[in-house]
């Protein structure tokens, strides 16, 4: 597949043997393969919003959803990566550091140690740090914190792109990717910044 240089700041280069999970030999280019899983995360949302209500806390969750937005593409889709990246813990801690943060984020939750936006938003940078699949995390982890607002605490999801195209470069992207990078460093000023100025799609 060609378009590797056309990653944006910010998104995950995937391994040889990871492309070979692709179930579309035909894919050429970065452009294709796109299209084909924003048509696989429409399919996932449509599920999302039709499934039986369950514990979003709980890595067969996590995991289900991975695979019900990229399934259809990936056939490694809901499986934990097994590499390394420049983004992410160790593969071998995956399992214990998403344990962890699905135990805090249960604690935030039942005392209220945050209000409900700074739930979410400690909630999706974890995710996103702990990197659990090989790709789609950004995806995922934006998901699964409006999953967390929706089940936990009743309230709406978050407009994270605010209009923009969160896989492409732009000022917005730009914004997140350097919201996550200064709470990669305990730095959350930004990030609770940026989840506020989105506000949720029917308020905060």
């Amino acid at each position: 597949m060609n378009g590797a240089d056309d990653e944006p700041d910010g998104a995950t280069p995937l391994d040889p043997d990871e492309t070979v999970g692709l179930k579309f030999k035909h894919v050429a280019t970065r452009g294709e393969l796109d299209a084909l899983e924003q048509a696989n995360v429409a399919s996932g949302l449509i599920w999302l919003k039709r499934r039986r209500k369950r514990d979003v806390l709980s890595e067969a969750f996590v995991r289900e959803l991975h695979r019900r937005l990229f399934g259809d593409v990936w056939r490694w889709a809901g499986t934990f990566r097994q590499t390394e990246k420049t983004i992410g813990v160790d593969p071998t801690q995956i399992g214990e550091r998403l344990r962890m943060l699905l135990d805090d984020a249960c604690y935030w939750a039942e005392n209220g140690t945050y209000s409900p936006l700074e739930a979410a938003a400690r909630f999706h940078h974890r995710l996103v740090q702990i990197h659990c699949f090989p790709n789609g995390n950004g995806r995922h982890g934006r998901m699964m914190a409006d999953e967390y607002l929706r089940a936990y605490f009743d309230r709406p999801p978050i407009d994270w792109a605010a209009g923009h195209d969160l896989l492409r470069s732009n000022a917005r992207r730009d914004e997140y990717i350097a919201a996550l990078r200064a709470a990669d460093k305990g730095e959350f000023d930004p990030i609770l910044a940026f989840v506020d100025s989105a506000r949720s799609l029917k308020g905060s």
